[in-house]
Order: structure tokens, then C-alpha cells, then sequence
């Protein structure tokens, strides 16, 4: 119960404050990078750039069909454990309560059975992210530490958090102040490795995407 309480307490309240300001920092970062200037008139009939990066924020969500048949795994895994994690962190009665206590917002989650499978899927959908990596000669050559230091802070949340609702393994007490544990290695992480690009994705995108529509191209 001692390490439970750390893990809810001081725990929590310090990697959620880690996370806020190291997400604020790297975002500041990025914003006050000198503007980019195209000095060339842009092409005739371009959108105006607020347009551009919005399309391209969107548009790139679906990869273009060139790159599918060689890329359909990683692009269908992905979508798989993506998806599966937002579900079970915005959609697990639980943790929409915490939410609630943080923010003071709150909505319906789904059955638990229903979080449970999905929770099983994305764990099994990481796994297998990680095997390609390892298999894929081009992305084995690529990887670095970052990559799977972030592949583990993401999976043991799943994990643990899977353990503890299945009641495998520790007594449940122990086993939530692990999976609390494990969140928090996650928050103190996530802005200053490759987890970031939750919140930068977007504003890369939308860079490309003005500079692709002042030369007038369609990504």
C-alpha cells in the first residue's frame, strides 16, 4: 500500500509536472525557430497557407497508395496500436475519472471486457512493431536508443495496466502501483524522446504542407 500510495501521489504529481513543462518546452522551442521565407511568388491558384497545413495535417494520415504495397504492414500496424491506445486511455472508466479529477472533464468509457481486448490487441500490435524492427534490415540499421527506450515506456503501461485488470501475476495492489509507475516513466520521457511526435506531428506537417502549396503541389 506504501508503494501505491508514492505511485498515485508524489509519483503521479511529479512526472505529470515533468511532462507539462518539458511538452511547453520543446513546443516553445520549435515555435520561436526563426520563420521560414519563401522570397518566390507563390504559384497562381495556391491556397492561402492556414489551408495548406491543414490539408496536410489531415491528408497524410492515409499514406499515399505508392508507398502501401511495400509499406502495408507498418502502416496498418500502426493505425492498430495508435488507435488502441487512445482507446484505452480516453475510454477506460478509470482513467477517465483521473482525467476528471485533473481537469474537471468527463465522459462515457466503454465496458471493461471491451478495453481489455483492445488492450490486448495493442499490446500484441507492439510486439509485433518491435519484431519487424528487429527483422527489418533497413529500420534495424536506422534504430537507435530512442526508438527503444519509447517502444518500452510505451508497452509496459499496456502491460502492467492489462496484468493488474486481469489480476496475473502480484496481488492487484502492487500491480497497479507498477502500472502507475510505469505511466509516470512514460510522462517524464515523452517530451524529450521520440513520443513527442504526438504533439509535434502536427506542426511538421502543417511546415510541409504551406511549403508544398506556395509552389502550388498537392501531397
Amino acid at each position: 500500500m506504501e508503494l501505491l500510495a508514492f505511485a498515485r501521489g508524489p509519483a503521479l504529481t511529479f512526472s505529470l509536472a515533468i511532462f507539462v513543462l518539458g511538452a511547453v518546452w520543446r513546443l516553445v522551442g520549435v515555435l520561436a525557430l526563426p520563420p521560414w521565407h519563401d522570397y518566390s511568388p507563390p504559384r497562381e491558384g495556391s491556397a492561402p497557407n492556414w489551408l495548406s497545413a491543414i490539408r496536410a495535417v489531415f491528408r497524410k494520415t492515409i499514406p499515399h497508395r505508392t508507398f502501401l504495397k511495400d509499406g502495408m504492414f507498418t502502416t496498418v500496424n500502426g493505425y492498430v496500436f495508435h488507435i488502441g491506445l487512445a482507446i484505452v486511455v480516453f475510454l477506460f472508466v478509470p482513467h477517465i475519472l483521473l482525467l476528471q479529477s485533473l481537469f474537471g472533464l468527463s465522459w462515457p468509457g466503454l465496458p471493461n471486457g471491451v478495453i481489455t481486448g483492445v488492450g490486448a490487441l495493442t499490446a500484441a500490435s507492439l510486439v509485433a512493431a518491435l519484431a519487424y524492427r528487429l527483422t527489418s534490415p533497413v529500420l534495424k540499421l536506422i534504430s537507435r536508443p530512442n526508438d527503444y527506450i519509447s517502444w518500452l515506456l510505451t508497452f509496459l503501461p499496456v502491460v502492467t495496466g492489462l496484468a493488474a485488470t486481469a489480476h496475473v501475476g502480484l496481488r492487484y495492489e502492487t500491480m497497479l502501483a507498477l502500472h502507475i509507475l510505469s505511466v509516470c516513466a512514460m510522462l517524464i520521457w515523452f517530451p524529450f524522446g521520440k513520443l513527442m511526435h504526438a504533439f509535434l506531428f502536427v506542426l511538421s506537417r502543417g511546415a510541409t504542407g504551406i511549403r508544398f502549396g506556395h509552389r502550388g503541389a498537392q501531397l
